[in-house]
């Protein structure tokens, strides 16, 4: 095995490794490949870009500390917020690369606080402009599509990068280490096949902007096991580009498994989109804690986004703390255009290639405690309903604690604030209950608005209050309710 100590390229301590690191890289590549090896130390770094047929390997105590200098960040090509584009160079990049590896027990600290910042500046309206900034703007000067959004640095071209990012990359692995304060989403892979990370720590304040864990984008066979996140927003998310970028890449994230992770804090545990426009399918995500996070598992959509999300397989999960365990959203009110108002409007719209689909979702054996908000939430779209989602074998309580909060459930097109309540769904279709116990504070166990074929085997609601119904249902058709009689006994209609 060829291997390239950094040390045997002159590192000092308290001066730059960007060039020994590159320059190690580099001479690895030239060899045909072999070991990039980072010994114990603290390492300042800018950032630098992985070839083919290596491993970077962290010994334990290393720290690869990256600079916050924005002008020593180059600008590339890659995949921001769900545009094909151009933006700072990650921090740690491989652009067509193939059987790469950043593998060991070290850290990686992105040292995200200034790029946050400015993000916050932004927020408040203030400007923010460098040489880089106009550069990108440059670079971006043909790509119009994302200036009608609500994407509050589009406009400055701030774009911040991922601390790790693999585009257009086959056969890659990350195991053992630490990935923390990353000054966007942590680590990003785009356009992959065949992905394998492996206990892996993600780490994030919980106040980062746009602090995600993992964004899975557009790609194929792609394994994460054993992981754990404590992060600023989404746990682990599954994408595939956005709106017409997207749609125009058309690269699905598909053939994914999620298995044995832990996720102590985040927006959601486990979400899939809003970017979805290029498909997402065939995901499994099982055996997993979440931990304080705000959802449990996570669909979310919209009228721009179109393609579809299916055949996804969520079992064995348990929750606690969090403010609804199961949302699913079709009428998502982010990221969309600012001028076309029929976007959020509740009337149904034709059907067309911006029209997404949700189908095909199997979610059993959940235990969930202490939910705030509401017990599940499931939002289609009048035009095209969520189709097809089986939830069985699944317990679902609410905190009796009056003084806890609820909230939104999530962020459908109307602000629907819920505080102890059962299941809600809306625009459904082929909707399936087996074996189904919500305690909930307030209100009934289920409420359906706007559903066909609904089956309901064995909902038990544990709510102590002998008056409130265990189903409330409008404009519903094709009812199916079997089960014990003292279940069903409530039962009521507005």
């Amino acid at each position: 095995m060829s291997l390239f100590n950094i040390k045997d390229y002159h590192v000092q301590d308290d001066t730059d490794s960007t060039a020994a690191i590159q320059q190690a890289i580099d001479d690895c590549e030239k060899a045909g490949g072999g070991t990039v090896y980072i010994p114990s130390g603290t390492y300042q770094t800018g950032p630098f870009a992985l070839k083919s047929n290596m491993t970077l390997y962290l010994d334990a105590g290393t720290v690869l500390s990256f600079t916050d200098d924005f002008e020593r960040y180059p600008v590339v090509k890659t995949r921001w917020s769900g545009y094909v584009c151009y933006g700072f160079m990650p921090l740690i990049f491989g652009e067509n690369v193939t059987n790469v590896a950043i593998k060991g027990d070290g850290v990686i600290d992105g040292n995200g606080q200034a790029w946050w910042k400015v993000n916050a500046q932004l927020r408040k309206g203030e400007n923010f402009q460098s040489p880089k900034t106009e550069e990108i703007a440059e670079a971006n000067k043909d790509f119009t599509e994302p200036a009608d959004t609500n994407l509050v640095e589009w406009s400055s071209q701030f774009l911040r990068p991922p601390v790790i990012q693999f585009f257009e990359a086959e056969h890659v692995t990350i195991s053992g280490v630490t990935v923390k304060n990353s000054p966007f989403w942590n680590t990003h892979l785009v356009f992959c096949d065949n992905v394998s990370i492996q206990n892996v720590t993600f780490q994030n304040p919980s106040d980062t902007p746009n602090g995600d864990g993992l964004d899975i984008d557009s790609c194929q066979n792609v394994r994460i096991s054993a992981c754990h996140f404590d992060v600023g927003d989404d746990c682990v998310v599954l994408k595939s580009g956005i709106n017409q970028d997207g749609r125009h890449y058309g690269v699905p994230t598909k053939n994914v498994t999620v298995t044995n992770c832990t996720m102590h804090h985040g927006h959601g545990g486990v979400v899939f989109g809003s970017e979805n426009s290029g498909g997402i399918e065939n995901v499994t995500v099982t055996n997993c804690i979440f931990d304080g996070t705000d959802r449990g598992i996570r669909i979310k959509t919209n009228r721009e986004r179109g393609s579809y999300i299916r055949n996804i397989l969520v079992q064995n999960i348990m929750m606690d703390n969090v403010l609804c365990p199961i949302a699913i959203n079709s009428f998502y009110r982010h990221g969309v255009s600012k001028s076309n108002p029929e976007l959020l409007d509740a009337a149904p719209v034709a059907v067309t290639e911006k029209t997404p689909i949700v189908e095909h979702i199997n979610i059993s054996h959940i235990t969930a405690r202490n939910c705030r908000a509401a017990a599940g939430f499931i939002y289609g779209l009048p035009e095209m309903p969520v189709r097809k989602v089986t939830i069985e074998h699944v317990t679902l309580e609410m905190t009796l604690d009056e003084t806890v909060p609820g909230g939104e459930p999530d962020m459908v097109r109307e602000v629907i604030n819920m505080a102890g309540e059962g299941i809600f769904a809306k625009y459904v279709e082929d909707l399936r209950f087996h074996h189904v116990e919500v305690k909930q504070r307030k209100g009934a166990a289920l409420q359906l608005h706007n559903a066909k074929r609904i089956k309901i085997d064995e909902l038990t609601s544990t709510n102590q209050n002998e008056q409130e119904p265990v189903l409330i249902y409008e404009d519903t058709e094709e009812l199916h309710l079997t089960g014990h009689e003292s279940n069903l006994q409530k039962a009521g209609e507005i």
